[in-house]
């Protein structure tokens, strides 16, 4: 019997290999930036330099591979889409990125490349059938939603709630619910411009600029702590409560 060409499956496993090699390569050629060296491509990308673009773009790309790795234990995406995910994150990082604000842009777009990587596996597990009540409560909510904006009205859940004659309690909690079944980028509109998401409450997100901040901040009090004597650091760490969150007295 004459032996059978690879399979379909095979053959898609084998490029899928041969991407990811042919991306390490890239990403592995591209040299770390100093900071002065990310401040001097932030302003040329300020002034349109396309090419100051793709040098940042590339010479970020291993900060993808190691983002991505954390989730090949996903089942939604494979490693060589986790990495294409990150890198629209990447690219988005880069195009609002402020030099400006003092902290390294790796800092920064850590933030993007894990909000375009969760995006993306979430996306792949999206349109699950509502139970019957659940959708009919959530369709009555963004119907009203949505004629509140034609009326040129602000609207909230409460303003939502009263107009149903539901509790706000139950309007919120049916979109809390809704949210892990479809997608927070579900066109609600007939123009697209406005999305699911737009109806839900997120007090806990905080943004990549807070993030960088916050992280940046970090770093500089751990450099400073690296000053003072064992001692001295144990009594600001259970004071301030700096690493458990917990505070203490000096007691």
């Amino acid at each position: 019997m004459e032996s059978m060409g690879p399979s379909k499956t095979s053959n898609s496993s084998v490029n899928g290999i041969d991407s990811i090699k042919e991306y390490l390569t890239v990403a592995g050629e591209a040299p770390l930036l100093t900071k002065e060296q990310e401040i001097e491509l932030a302003k040329r990308i300020e002034a349109g330099d396309e090419e100051a673009r793709e040098e940042m773009i590339c010479s970020n790309l291993r900060l993808v591979v190691s983002i991505a790795k954390r989730y090949t234990n996903t089942n939604f995406l494979s490693f060589l889409d986790l990495i294409q995910e990150g890198n629209l994150g990447l690219i988005k990082a880069v195009e609002r990125y402020d030099y400006r604000m003092g902290y390294r842009f790796s800092t920064y777009a850590t933030w993007w490349i894990r909000q375009a990587i969760t995006r993306g596996v979430a996306d792949t597990d999206r349109t699950i059938r509502l139970p019957v009540h659940m959708g009919e409560t959530v369709r009555k909510i963004i119907r009203t939603a949505n004629q509140m904006e034609q009326q040129g009205c602000k609207y909230d859940t409460k303003k939502i709630a009263e107009k149903l004659g539901l509790s706000e309690t139950k309007v919120k909690d049916a979109l809390r619910f809704s949210s892990h079944l479809v997608s927070l980028e579900m066109p609600i509109s007939d123009d697209n411009t406005s999305v699911f998401g737009d109806f839900l409450e997120d007090n806990e997100t905080i943004s990549p600029e807070e993030n960088a901040m916050e992280v940046s901040l970090q770093m500089e009090l751990a450099k400073q702590m690296e000053a003072l004597s064992e001692r001295e650091r144990k009594v600001l760490e259970l004071r301030f409560g700096l690493y458990q969150g917990r505070r203490h007295t000096l007691e």
